[in-house]
């Protein structure tokens, strides 16, 4: 069994307060219904990745898409570099923070970041994604100062963020890049590399109903 912690930071899947880059084509009540069912995808993979525990950082209550064995603490005031920097710090031993924007992970695609060989020779696990930022982050020993004072929701977040750990001296290792879950066109793209995934069924559900285009298929 690993020692890791596993955190997910994420928002109360409100309308009007998630996913407002959906909208439009999407009303607010349907990207948050999105953002639910993305969160509700993210936090079963936890359930299903081997930690020592699985920690949902919230902004908000929880909901009906929170399952039994997932432990919720309040995110922290401040920028989102300080509401990560102070999830890591609640931590004790390895850590691995994940967002709520990438519903097609799964376990397998965390392995690497889990597994008992995890921090041989490795100080972090840095998950790139397509928008510039970062999907995953990994700290052998959790240190706030890693994350305080990175510019977040740029271009540039996660080469800066990267740069942040190799200019400490940290050891690196990526995981595979992913796409997030911004944009529709984003929406389409992640439903298609997951359609099995509540994401998947719930974009496929709005395309019904709306004349929305669903998996795979772009604007």
């Amino acid at each position: 069994m690993t020692t890791s912690t596993i955190l997910v930071i994420a928002k109360e899947p409100l309308p009007g307060r998630v996913k407002t880059r959906l909208t439009p084509p999407y009303s607010p009540e349907e990207a948050a219904g999105l953002a639910a069912a993305s969160l509700a995808d993210t936090l079963r993979t936890v359930l299903a990745a081997p930690a020592s525990r699985r920690v949902l950082v919230l902004e908000g209550r929880p909901g009906p898409w929170l399952p039994s064995g997932i432990e919720v603490v309040p995110q922290s005031g401040g920028g989102l570099d300080e509401r990560l920097a102070a999830a890591f710090g609640a931590c004790t031993g390895p850590a691995l923070l994940v967002g709520m924007d990438t519903p097609q992970i799964t376990p397998a695609l965390l392995a690497p970041a889990l597994g008992p060989d995890a921090w041989q020779d490795c100080d972090a696990w840095f998950g790139p994604a397509f928008d510039g930022g970062f999907w995953a982050l990994g700290l052998a020993e959790p240190d706030p100062r890693l994350l305080r004072g990175v510019p977040m929701s740029r271009p540039d977040t996660g080469a800066l963020q990267r740069a942040r750990l190799t200019g400490a001296g940290l050891r690196v290792r990526d995981l595979p890049w992913l796409r997030d879950v911004d944009t529709a066109d984003d929406a389409g793209e992640v439903a298609a590399a997951a359609p099995q995934s509540r994401f998947a069924a719930a974009l496929t559900r709005l395309a019904t109903t709306t004349g929305q285009p669903g998996r795979g298929e772009g604007r």
